[in-house]
């Protein structure tokens, strides 16, 4: 599943959430798919940190950091 699926699926359910039409039940099950879905947005974003880490430290020659170069 893509970032972007996760998200706009997590999207839905806090919406189905607030709501508040779900069974007891249901809203359990909503809010373990929320926290799943939240969990792997989360892995995406920690994943593409590290890339876009990894492509500076590469763009800077191996790691040398250079004044004024961080985000």
């Amino acid at each position: 599943m893509s970032y972007e699926q996760a998200r706009d699926e997590l999207v839905k359910v806090v919406s189905e959430l607030e709501q508040g039409n779900a069974s007891l039940e249901q809203s359990l099950q909503l809010w373990e798919r929320g926290e799943a879905l939240a969990r792997r947005c989360e892995e995406w974003l920690i994943g593409a940190k590290a890339r876009l880490d990894a492509a500076r430290l590469g763009a800077q020659g191996g790691g040398q950091k250079t004044g004024g170069d961080e985000f």
